[in-house]
């Protein structure tokens, strides 16, 4: 009877163990995401490797590092992102996920970062296109990205002009008191 109940034991263990190593291989991807390009590389410890991501709309960069640690860097501004010098990044000792935004300039600068703690560090970064409808609170017609950047520009112009004429003012002001104490004294 014991023998019956370990095989039946060991038969149980087994399917978990069949079962753990099925999910484990499938990836939680939403259906809304477009696989685009699968990339592996390697890189060396205190190394960038640098990509140009061209395609429009929202991205999703999904990196695995499959041996030691690397790093992700993005940038719309500059085409070779560093630790310091980024717009997004994901710095984990696993799994790292950026979002890039529709609004970003082409070409996005992609940097992978291969962290010193490995001599050298494998990856392989998935790049899906995201496909899902963002909702606005206040419709889409709210969120228009470069008409929130002109407006931004318009009160930052419309601030400096103030502080500029209070400027003017201080110094004419402080000139004449100037003149009044020299005829003074």
């Amino acid at each position: 009877m014991a023998a019956r109940w370990r095989r039946i034991l060991v038969i149980l263990a087994a399917a978990h163990v069949l079962f753990a190593v099925n999910t484990f291989g499938e990836e939680d991807v939403p259906e809304e995401w477009i696989l685009l390009h699968v990339v592996q590389g390697q890189i060396g410890a205190g190394n960038y490797s640098y990509l140009r991501l061209n395609h429009e709309g929202k991205i999703v960069l999904q990196m695995q590092s499959l041996k030691g640690d690397a790093d992700l860097y993005v940038s719309d501004v500059t085409l070779h992102p560093s630790f310091d010098e980024y717009e997004l990044q994901s710095a984990t000792c696993g799994q790292d996920v950026v979002r890039v935004p529709a609004h970003f300039r082409r070409p996005v600068g992609i940097g992978i970062y291969g962290h010193p703690s490995h001599l050298e560090s494998e990856f392989e970064m998935k790049v899906y296109y995201d496909r899902t409808v963002e909702q606005y609170p206040f419709g889409e017609a709210s969120y228009n990205p470069e008409e929130m950047e002109a407006n931004q520009k318009y009160s930052r112009s419309a601030e400096d002009e103030s502080q500029d004429e209070e400027s003017v003012f201080w110094t004419i002001l402080i000139g004449i008191l100037k003149l009044i104490l020299e005829i003074l004294f």
